[in-house]
């Protein structure tokens, strides 16, 4: 039997929801979720391995009108992705009307050679008029391999989005064993999943000026001999005003992000962990060239 095996990219403008698909196509949660847009900053990759394909999806930054230094590497890092994999997937709202984001994605997706196929993600938040219409509209938007309407949320529809893609994978290896859902490492886990429940919890532009970098990771056994991933964790701001609401009254807001934070990577990794968090003041670090270096974004 031939193996068939690809790279498959989700592009789209900010909050089409990328991530929640991403997430229900592999089956495991690989990229964090808020409501809050351009959440995701860096690449993420998810694997999805069937005895017959491989799909490595990269999950991209949400393609939008850059206002930092960080938006405009985040819209690089999108668009460089498109001539780099094998297809795309160009996500749009069902529930929302196409706009002049998705007419940016649409006029970079024609400049690739990379078949596209289209999905309308959210059709549990719109009624049948109003997912065809979606279609009807984005179908103007370019030349798409196919059409599919699909709810992240719900799962309606993942079935076709995965058949469509495996349909045009080309012939491979397998690149991840077969039980492997991700490819990030246990710090870079554990630093999102810290700034997704921070993100649920802030509101305003505090969500945009936090990020969470990891200093260290020690693997060790508790007294009883159970396996432990200690992490230390440093949330940055970019004021000082902003640091006392990420920490919260009586540092109850970073306590309560931290344990959730901490569960989810629990279920995800399957070994006891510790968390341990402060916050500091990064002037301006979604600004600055040399601090985004630092953060690696």
């Amino acid at each position: 039997m031939t193996f068939r095996s690809g790279f498959v990219a989700l592009v789209g403008r900010p909050n089409v929801g990328k991530s929640t698909l991403c997430n229900a196509l592999v089956g495991a949660k690989v990229s964090i979720v808020t409501s809050t847009p351009q959440t995701t900053r860096t690449q993420i990759r998810a694997v999805r391995t069937t005895a017959a394909t491989q799909t490595v999806f990269l999950d991209t930054p949400g393609v939008h009108k850059p206002r930092t230094l960080l938006g405009e590497r985040a819209n690089a890092q999108a668009l460089t992705t498109l001539a780099e994999v094998d297809l795309i997937c160009f996500v749009v709202d069902a529930a929302a009307t196409v706009g002049s984001g998705d007419r940016f994605v649409a006029a970079r997706l024609a400049e690739v050679p990379t078949p596209v196929v289209l999905v309308a993600n959210k059709t549990d938040a719109a009624d049948a008029g109003a997912i065809a219409r979606a279609l009807e509209a984005a179908a103007g938007l370019g030349d798409f391999a196919a059409f599919v309407p699909v709810s992240a949320r719900s799962g309606d529809g993942c079935d076709r989005v995965i058949a469509e893609i495996e349909a045009r994978l080309p012939e491979g290896p397998q690149y991840y064993p077969a039980d492997v859902v991700g490819d990030a490492p246990p710090g870079f886990l554990a630093a999102e999943f810290l700034r997704e429940q921070l993100m649920a919890r802030l509101r305003e532009e505090v969500p945009h000026s936090v990020a969470v970098t990891v200093d260290d990771v020690d693997e060790r056994q508790t007294r009883s001999g159970e396996p432990l991933l200690a992490l230390a964790l440093t949330v940055r701001v970019e004021r000082e005003s902003q640091k006392g609401i990420v920490i919260g009254r009586g540092g109850g807001l970073l306590r309560e992000a931290g344990a959730e934070a901490r569960r989810e990577l629990e279920a995800l990794l399957g070994v006891r962990v510790h968390l341990e968090t402060r916050v500091r003041v990064d002037p301006d670090w979604s600004r600055r060239a040399g601090s985004l270096d630092r953060l690696g974004l």
